[in-house]
């Protein structure tokens, strides 16, 4: 983050869901990769991820490193029947820590792979390591509670939650006895006065409030008309200065209401199948690291930068002008219903244009 505002980087590993070729272990996966892209050395340091992204932290300097982090991190056995189940060992946490991450959402349809022991050691895991945590915990109050992120200029409050469409069974939520994630039960106008209300208990008036929001499908470009008139509903409640919407594999357009941007799908960032099929017309393997400024004044929209990258080896790489001239012509297809398009730099960093809306 600049000392004008929010740039936000929002990292969004995930999962296949769900494909013939999904793998059954970790070692599928890795062999998967390496039959696509050659071979993954086995001994590693931890930052060895985020590869090129790492530079591009150090160029912009966020204050705000928000990531939405899709799997359990847990030894938990115990195993949910629902087809795909993620987890990563807490002896692993080195590589989220590697890049000095300021919030893990955990607001997902994986969270709970492992059930509400796996969840506990999730969250204790993360939190031992100094990384916070929004969108899960002990009980409702704990998951709907913001990850405070506190400044020398004021607070970022990140609130987390999750939608049933994007495969999170109503049982994983949380309650006032009980674990899980922060659910939301529709998008009506009721729930959005209810998180409207959630939000103004916690926010103080210079607070930027940021809503990470789990919801619909893995893949397709359209934006469901729930998801656009509940995000229209919370700016214009006055609730929320920025939407960071995920669950999409690949990435979304972004719109900007209200002098507001909404994000509807940043695509997966870092993950573990680059050698699974059947997507290739979406290009999962372009991903893009979002750097989003808001006015500390105003609240309103300053600028979105997005740098492109190319997973390789389970790497993150700089991605060639080809490759980010690819993903321009995708944003300005898509974009253009929602007024937005992007602008391609000579350093192959796209940049967001809008037209004001609501």
């Amino acid at each position: 983050m600049t000392g004008r505002g929010i740039d936000q980087i929002m990292p969004h590993p995930c999962a296949p869901e769900l494909h013939e070729d999904y793998a059954r272990s970790a070692i599928e996966y890795l062999a998967m990769a390496e039959s696509r892209n050659g071979a993954i050395p086995r001994s590693v340091e931890p930052a060895y991820i985020w590869g090129d992204a790492l530079a591009e932290f150090d160029r912009v300097r966020p204050a705000a490193r928000i990531i939405n982090l899709e799997t359990s991190v847990t030894v938990s056995e115990d195993y949910a029947a629902k087809g795909i189940n993620y987890r990563m060992n807490p002896a692993n946490l080195g590589c989220i820590a590697a890049a000095k991450i300021d919030c893990c959402v955990l607001a997902n349809n994986h969270v709970l792979d492992w059930g509400r022991s796996g969840l506990d050691e999730t969250v204790h895991s993360l939190r031992s390591a100094d990384i916070p945590t929004a969108g899960a915990g002990s009980d409702a109050t704990e998951a709907w509670h913001p990850c405070i992120i506190e400044r020398e200029w004021g607070r970022v409050l990140v609130f987390a939650c999750a939608a049933g469409d994007s495969g999170v069974p109503n049982d994983w939520a949380a309650t006032a006895s009980t674990s899980g994630v922060a659910l939301l039960e529709n998008f009506s106008d009721d729930a959005a006065a209810q998180l409207t209300a959630r939000i103004r208990a916690m926010r103080q008036q210079s607070d930027i409030a940021v809503l990470s929001i789990h919801w619909g499908g893995n893949w397709g470009y359209p934006i469901p008309s729930a998801h656009r008139q509940f995000a229209h509903a919370l700016i214009d409640h006055g609730a929320i200065d920025l939407i960071y919407g995920h669950s999409s594999h690949h990435r979304k357009a972004i719109e900007v209401y209200g002098n507001k941007p909404i994000l509807y799908g940043c695509g997966d960032f870092i993950n573990d199948y680059e050698g699974i099929g059947g997507y290739e017309k979406f290009r999962p393997e372009l991903v893009l690291l979002y750097f989003v400024g808001v006015d500390p004044v105003t609240h309103e929209l300053a600028s979105v930068e997005m740098a492109p990258f190319k997973t390789c080896r389970f790497r993150l790489e700089r991605a060639g002008r080809s490759d980010a001239q690819w993903l321009a012509n995708e944003w300005n297809r898509e974009g253009k219903s929602g007024g937005t398009g992007v602008r391609l730099d000579r350093s192959d960093r796209l940049h967001l244009e809008w037209e004001q809306r609501g």
